[in-house]
């Protein structure tokens, strides 16, 4: 994968290539961009075309990768370009993966028949700085209501283009919840059960870069635009090689349910996840110094737990919690817990109106393979507590 923030790199790229007809898929707002110029100068050249791809919602349906991928066949298309957030990237990515499938998938064979990887060229452009999509193997499409997790080591772009200038008009409210799920993501990898010193290196440099800018980036200041696409790519390439915990399987419904902005949802989630982890290594060890959580700040969420730990696997959460600590200039795992928690407050992140009612709904809603990643077993009445804990 190559990263340039030079449009004649793209160009180069693509006359390199010898691609001539190129699948746009890019949202409305593209046209408010420099790419958009792109596009029209290139064109102009009369060697390579494009064709716009815009038929596709926030929480992309299956459907939807559908009249994406017949438009690629229809119009004879050999590459795919993404402009976008992650809906527009999920969509790309499953046009791409299934654009040589037998049939028409109209079925749901594309999700059901084994993936297989293509020579499509696929480029990418992220217009927030959050997801980081554009560097990782996944992607997430509705089939049916339900989600679906698409995963393929091809569905990451050969291209990637960062450009600063496409935050500048993006709302407040979004470049927070864009900047949120990039931190969400580089914290999750850190403590995630597969984190390694490769995947703890890019999520150091992402949360130290969210957190030295976010403030002048929320208050428009230019320079930091460069700095926060960065940080959201260096999260992506994070949970690339970790994937999510729990905090991002207890968000979607919160996202689909209250009407929360994604980033908005897994910023909750893992905030009230960070202190009962915390809260449940204090009740285990026998000193209470490391973790550092008074008891007078403990939830009644720990107290009814009734995880069991390993000396070996506590030991390993201690690691990762003092490497978060040291991530966010903190000398304490529940210092750097306030600092977050501090943060969001400072965001005014409201929390959704939760009622008795829902906490079914939310709680079997979980996806249980995320939560295998996670580094602390969580049990059915441990996820309940937890969306107590959210209740505005």
């Amino acid at each position: 994968m190559q990263i340039y923030k030079d449009y004649a790199d793209l160009e180069s790229f693509i006359v390199s290539r010898n691609i001539k007809r190129i699948l746009l898929v890019a949202g409305k707002s593209m046209d408010r961009l420099r790419i958009a110029d792109f596009v029209k100068e290139l064109e102009s050249k009369g060697e390579t075309s494009f064709v716009r791809f815009s038929s596709f919602t926030p929480n992309p349906k299956y459907e939807e990768v559908l009249e994406g991928v017949k438009a690629y066949r229809d119009n004879s298309c050999d590459a795919v370009l993404a402009i976008g957030g992650g809906s527009a990237m999920d969509v790309a990515k499953c046009i791409k993966l299934y654009a040589y499938k037998d049939g028409d998938g109209e079925d749901g064979s594309f999700l059901t028949s084994e993936n297989s990887a293509n020579d499509i060229p696929f480029m990418a452009m992220p217009t927030t700085a959050g997801t980081g999509s554009e560097v990782t193997r996944f992607a997430v499409i509705y089939y049916k209501g339900e989600k679906q997790s698409v995963a393929h080591d091809s569905l990451i772009p050969d291209l990637v283009l960062l450009d600063g200038t496409v935050l500048v008009n993006l709302p407040l409210y979004q470049k927070k919840a864009t900047m949120l799920d990039a931190l969400c993501h580089a914290i999750e990898s850190a403590w995630s059960v597969k984190s390694c010193e490769e995947s703890r290196e890019h999520s150091k440099k992402a949360i130290t870069a969210i957190m030295d800018n976010y403030r002048v980036y929320l208050g428009a200041k230019a320079t930091t635009y460069d700095k926060m696409l960065m940080a959201s790519l260096e999260a992506g390439r994070a949970i690339n090689i970790t994937q999510t915990t729990a905090g991002h399987a207890m968000c979607y419904k919160i996202t689909t349910k209250y009407g929360f902005a994604h980033g908005h949802a897994a910023a909750l989630c893992v905030g009230v996840l960070w202190r009962w982890m915390l809260e449940v290594v204090d009740k285990q060890r026998e000193s209470g110094a490391e973790c550092g959580l008074p008891e007078s700040e403990m939830s009644s969420v720990a107290c009814a737990s009734r995880v069991e730990m390993t000396k070996e696997d506590l030991d390993n959460v201690r690691m990762k919690f003092d490497f978060l600590a040291e991530c966010f200039g903190a000398h304490t795992p529940a210092e750097a817990l306030h600092i977050y928690e501090d943060m969001l407050k400072e965001l005014e992140m409201d929390l959704p109106d939760i009622k008795d009612e829902d906490l079914d709904i939310l709680v079997h809603a979980v996806n249980i393979e995320r939560l295998k990643n996670n580094p602390i077993a969580l049990g059915e009445d441990d996820i309940r507590r937890l969306y107590q804990e959210l209740k505005a």
